[in-house]
């Protein structure tokens, strides 16, 4: 049984390099359990996900992202040089690389990972369970045009690519397994993001709706505004309905969302549910739950929970303090990772971690770290 910890005090132990051939960490070190990566301004913290525990500290300049590699043992962090794979289990940075200008989506489906390197328009996908043996081979493809794009691989082989350029992106194409393109589709100005449903069908945001890929070609569900981006999704194996943002405001340096939307992929209709009044969102307070329900981590410092069937929210568990977003999209605000029933939270104003039972709503453990928090991620098998 989980321990409850309220307001732990975190040390960090180890003072490691970030290079890419980083001494392992000493023998008589222990495996961290169910790890959890943290992100803060100079390095990753990387906890016991039982004890939130900081077993590992990893000095890292500058800005890097975390995600889940797709197996249960590492962590893609993504540098100014390229992806770089953390062994999060044992706390120490591997010489597997990714190199590349801008890495950007981590896409995780079925037995694949799928890595989008916007500077090179780079795509690389592979089995995760092989980094056990180093750099997988994989699959490579190479966009026209590099852009800041995603790609996700479905059980088939079909492969989904965005199209764009570093001026505009207008859609995507879907590629056979030996890379022959079988279908296109340009009506997703702007598009950005994606999440896969219930079906393996694959949505992706764009500013006047969804462009879905189903049954072997693109459907466009269209927005009845003329503007309204959705550029952050999220998606479960449980559900044929996306989960995805809802932002109207073109020229807005920064816009508080009110609404959220729903996407029904084998209806292809869209539905746009508001929050609670006065409460907004980020975009990395989008999630699912283990039974395929919506999490949404509100300005209000609750989880809300969605039910995608009835679009609304059934239940609102208190989490963190309330916060505004920032301007900036670099800088540290509350975020969310979610593995099984257990959801995971940032709160940067207070230096803090909760760990969140989502069946109760009950928090069961929270840490305060000697750095501020800003990314959170952790092992994470499968999609």
């Amino acid at each position: 049984m989980r321990r409850r910890i309220l307001a732990l005090a975190v040390l960090a132990t180890g003072a490691l390099a970030a290079c890419g051939n980083e001494a392992p960490a000493p023998s008589s070190a222990a495996a961290i359990n169910d790890p959890v990566a943290i992100t803060y301004d100079g390095g990753i913290y990387v906890l016991d996900g039982e004890t939130l525990e900081v077993e590992r500290t990893l000095p890292m300049a500058g800005f890097n992202r975390i995600n889940p590699a797709g197996d249960a043992s590492n962590v893609f962090v993504s540098t100014s040089a390229g992806f770089q794979v953390l062994d999060a289990v044992n706390g120490t940075m591997t010489d597997i690389a990714y190199p590349g200008e801008k890495p950007g989506h981590v896409v995780r489906h079925g037995d694949r990972t799928i890595l989008f390197t916007d500077g090179t328009g780079e795509v690389n996908s592979f089995d995760p369970e092989e980094l056990a043996n180093g750099k997988p081979q994989g699959r490579q493809y190479k966009t026209a045009v590099p852009h800041h794009g995603v790609a996700v691989e479905l059980a088939d082989g079909t492969m989904i690519v965005t199209l764009g350029t570093e001026e505009s992106r207008t859609g995507a194409i879907a590629l056979d397994p030996a890379g022959k393109e079988i279908a296109r589709s340009e009506k997703c100005p702007g598009v950005h993001g994606e999440a896969v449903a219930q079906g393996d069908v694959v949505g992706l945001g764009c500013e006047d709706g969804v462009l879905l890929f189903k049954n072997g070609a693109f459907v466009k569900v269209q927005s009845e505004r003329e503007y309204s981006r959705i550029g952050n999704q999220a998606g479960s194996d449980a559900s044929p309905v996306l989960l995805g943002d809802y932002k109207i405001e073109p020229d807005a340096e920064l816009e508080n969302p009110t609404h959220f939307s729903l996407i029904d992929t084998a209806t292809a209709k869209l539905t746009v549910v508001p929050m609670p009044s006065g409460v907004s969102y980020s975009f990395r307070s989008l999630n699912r739950g283990p039974g395929g329900e919506g999490l949404i981590l509100g300005t209000d410092g609750k989880l809300h929970v969605v039910d995608p069937a009835a679009a609304k929210i059934t239940k609102s568990w208190p989490v963190v303090a309330a916060w505004k977003e920032p301007v900036d999209w670099q800088q540290p605000r509350p975020a969310m990772f979610v593995r099984g029933d257990v959801a995971y939270v940032t709160e940067p104003a207070a230096k803090k971690v909760h760990q969140l039972n989502l069946t109760s709503g009950e928090i069961i453990a929270s840490a305060t770290l000697d750095g501020v928090p800003n990314e959170i991620s952790g092992t994470l098998a499968g999609h």
